[in-house]
């Protein structure tokens, strides 16, 4: 069940959400944990500090040494701790629902929004919780990341896509853009590494050898390397290894494609976000909320096919602009509604509906 998708606000939607807000968010994984989730999470907490609320973000995930940021963290906190920055919020934010965070606001009645980044799990090791989970839903407002994980929630939501970290995923000038495809994210079986490796098998017997670029370390590393000596691949492929920051910027400005040939339902899919930013066609199954990530520079093949890839690989590369599509007015315009400002204000809006709901009774209890 959703409510319309989100069409993208200016900041300056933040001048329209006037009251200031105690925000408890909980963020199972964060920094300096690596991931969409950790990301997203690190970029809501920022925004909302910057527009003047109070920010307490709880985690699971353990600090390397003395946090940074401008907001207070809370990482592992004790039942009584947890307890307590549940009583002093305005309103709780899950960044994906977590039974072990959630227990208090069964004693302290507060507004609860939880944002929905992936499924919840009906079968497999996961389902016990999924179910739980679920009986949880009516007491809390909710968010999707995309339309394709609205329509599997048992509840109305509002769909507010992903941002991307603006400031660092840009085009760079100076930057030769002279190798053709890259794939970047962890290297486990889900992504769907070996159905690219494939599509260039099928390139290579045609005559055509397109370089590529994998980007991440994971479990599956060793068996990608020994499909690449197998099928005679080793003068296209390069395991560039784990890339973050300004590294992962200026690999992804080398490049002219990103190809995401996931074979598991993305929630949503960052990267081609962020592919686009640094001037990137991104190629992407047609898998949960990709192709909405993708938006309208985007292309779009069959799920699983490798064949499928292999054609789209030939037309996209034929295609692709040399310089990149950093100027194109459709992905700028695309890029915006993923601003994070633009974004924050969408959350905050749903935040301060979901208190007003609750009410000033809330507070009481």
């Amino acid at each position: 069940m959703l409510k319309p998708s989100f069409s993208g606000v200016t900041g300056e939607a933040f001048a329209g959400v006037r009251k200031t807000m105690n925000i408890l968010m909980c963020s199972v994984p964060f920094r300096p944990s690596v991931g969409g989730i950790e990301t997203v999470s690190a970029i809501l907490a920022d925004q909302f500090h910057r527009a003047g609320h109070r920010v307490t973000l709880v985690t699971q995930t353990l600090g390397g040494g003395h946090d940074s940021e401008p907001y207070a963290i809370l990482r592992r906190p004790s039942a009584a701790a947890l307890s307590q920055a549940v009583r002093q919020c305005d309103v709780v934010l899950h960044n994906n629902i977590s039974l072990r965070l959630a227990w208090p606001l069964l004693a302290w009645r507060r507004p609860w929004v939880v944002a929905h980044h992936t499924w919840l799990p009906r079968r497999g090791p996961g389902a016990t919780a999924g179910r739980l989970k679920r009986t949880l839903l009516p007491l809390a407002s909710h968010i999707a990341v995309s339309d394709a994980v609205a329509l599997d929630l048992p509840v109305p939501s509002q769909v507010i896509p992903n941002p991307f970290d603006r400031d660092r995923f840009r085009c760079l000038t100076g930057v030769e853009r002279s190798r053709e495809l890259a794939c970047v994210g962890r290297l486990v079986s889900d992504k769907g590494v070996p159905l690219l490796l494939q599509a260039l098998a099928l390139l290579r017997d045609r005559g055509k050898a397109p370089r590529l670029s994998i980007i991440g370390t994971g479990p599956d590393e060793p068996a990608l390397k020994d499909q690449v000596r197998r099928l005679g691949l080793q003068a296209q492929v390069r395991f560039a290894g784990s890339l973050v920051g300004q590294d992962l910027v200026r690999a992804l400005n080398a490049h002219r494609v990103v190809v995401v040939p996931s074979v598991w339902e993305e929630p949503f899919g960052l990267v081609a976000l962020e592919a686009q930013a640094c001037g990137c066609i991104p190629l992407v199954a047609d898998s949960g909320g990709l192709p909405q990530a993708a938006g309208p520079a985007g292309v779009v093949f069959a799920k699983g096919d490798a064949a499928a890839l292999a054609h789209q690989l030939v037309a996209v590369l034929r295609d692709a602009p040399r310089h990149g599509i950093g100027s194109d007015p459709h992905v700028q315009g695309h890029l915006r509604s993923h601003h994070p400002d633009t974004v924050a204000a969408a959350y905050l809006q749903v935040l301060e509906d979901a208190q007003r709901a609750v009410g000033p009774l809330a507070r009481a209890v």
